[in-house]
């Protein structure tokens, strides 16, 4: 079993030129709060994204540890453009002094600039951590870029755009520079207290099964193959969204740089509850999801996220993009003709036909 986690720390360290490696948290949450207790202490302030604006319930929301245990600061993006406002970053950074900035989000979908992030940290003797659950596998693929050089600690789940199993892993450099500020009362380096958080203080035994298979997907993602397969779920996703804009829809941001597509129904008499579920009868599934300046309840929404990474699996392309966009277009103008929404199920079943999903045999 040691052999086994070794060949994935390995794996992970060769594929994202990283010092440190651990591969035993159950996901993403749990890596994350292993993160907070390896550089913070319990009531240091934290700066995150809230979810509202794309971020993660781990970076800082008011109902989840991070922001019960945690003094928790906000930034966001530009109301009108939907892009991160770095410079509003830079402001409220420099006002509320935290040691940890998140930079990393859940339905952000442009690229991010850690270097830009890393920097402003920098000023303020902050940490900075970067949360690429989403993305990933984008990173491997080489879509986007790596935030290795700039970042203390990188977080991220092990399914998603990666395609392996459910779990999650941390990135980390070995040692850093904030030891004797943060914790000279410490006598581990950054990779220890890392790796001394996960285990023993919030975990047991690890999923040796998950990282076993997450070693194999490791292997998978440094390929020419999963190059070409993360490169074409930008390309889905960007005709997705074109398809979508064409059609007279509002996506967040105006576009994407990554395999989401996020819809904005802030303007509208429906909600993205209302949508999603109407897509789930025509066989679409989606979530509901918040949108910037959102004036609806979170577990209603204005908001839809859509991701092209399981279609892109199934081998789907531009011209099935543009198929799916009419099917959702189809769907939103017949919210609640529940008779035509069976009939769009029945077409989004006839398409899903022509294609496999691997490991799966009919």
């Amino acid at each position: 079993m040691d052999q086994v986690e070794e060949l994935a720390i390995s794996r992970l360290k060769e594929i994202f030129g990283c010092e440190h490696a651990n591969v035993q948290p159950y996901s993403g949450s749990p890596a994350n709060q292993a993160v907070y207790r390896a550089l913070l202490k319990p009531g240091d302030k934290v700066m995150g994204m809230p979810v509202t604006e794309g971020g993660h319930l781990t970076h800082g929301w008011k109902v989840n540890f991070s922001g019960v245990d945690f003094e928790s600061i906000n930034y966001g993006v530009d109301q009108k453009t939907g892009l991160i406002d770095y410079d509003k970053l830079s402001e409220i950074a420099n006002k509320e002094k935290p040691k940890l900035i998140w930079i990393g989000c859940t339905a952000y979908s442009r690229i991010l600039d850690y270097e830009k992030v890393a920097k402003i940290a920098k000023e303020i003797n902050a940490y900075v951590a970067a949360d690429i659950s989403h993305i990933s596998g984008l990173i491997i693929g080489g879509v986007h870029p790596n935030p290795v050089p700039f970042c203390h600690v990188i977080s991220s789940t092990s399914h998603k755009t990666l395609r392996g199993p459910r779990g999650g892993f941390i990135l980390s450099r070995v040692e850093d520079e904030y030891q004797n500020i943060y914790h000279s009362d410490s006598k581990f380096n950054l990779a220890q207290r890392i790796d001394r958080a996960v285990f023993p203080f919030l975990q047991g035994g690890p999923h040796i099964n998950s990282i076993a298979a997450l070693a194999v997907a490791l292997k998978e993602a440094n390929s020419t193959e999963f190059k070409l397969y993360s490169q074409q779920i930008v390309r889905n996703a960007k005709t997705l969204a074109d398809t979508l804009t064409t059609l007279g829809y509002k996506i967040v941001s105006g576009g994407t740089d990554n395999h989401t597509v996020i819809l904005d129904f802030n303007d509208k008499e429906y909600s993205g509850k209302t949508v999603a579920k109407a897509l789930a009868k025509s066989g679409i599934i989606t979530n509901f999801n918040m949108v910037p300046g959102d004036k609806r309840k979170p577990f209603i929404t204005s908001g839809v996220r859509i991701g092209t990474a399981a279609v892109t699996t199934m081998g789907m392309r531009e011209q099935e993009m543009i198929k799916i966009g009419n099917f959702i277009d189809k769907t939103i103008k017949n919210i609640e003709a529940e008779p035509i929404l069976n009939e769009i199920a029945k077409e989004v079943a006839d398409l899903c036909k022509k294609y496999n999903i691997p490991g799966y045999y009919l």
